[in-house]
Formats: structure tokens, sequence, C-alpha cells
């Protein structure tokens, strides 16, 4: 029996000042463009911009 493709997805979070990742999930119908969001990285030890990666 086939697999249902699902509306989530799992997505990476890459940070723009550093190569901190965060691996999370979206749902394609309601965000089907691409991921910006401004979350704290540990690296750098302050917020910064994430951009999904593929």
């Amino acid at each position: 029996m086939a697999k249902k493709k699902g509306a989530r997805v799992l997505i990476k979070l890459r940070s723009t000042e550093s190569g901190y990742v965060y691996i999370t999930e979206k749902n394609r119908r309601n965000d089907s463009s691409r991921l910006e969001v401004r979350k704290y990285d540990p690296v750098l030890r302050r917020h910064v911009i994430f951009k999904e990666t593929k």
C-alpha cells in the first residue's frame, strides 16, 4: 500500500551569521514559501536571522 504524502515536512533553518542549524517541521499547505525567522544562535549567543535551506 502506498503512503500518502503529508502536509508536514522537515526543514533546516540555517543561521545567516554562523553555521548553526535548527531542524523543525513546517506545513507545506499553510506556508509554501521559504521561512525566515529570528531565533537564538547558541554559537554567537544572540538572536540572528535563520533562513530555510534545502
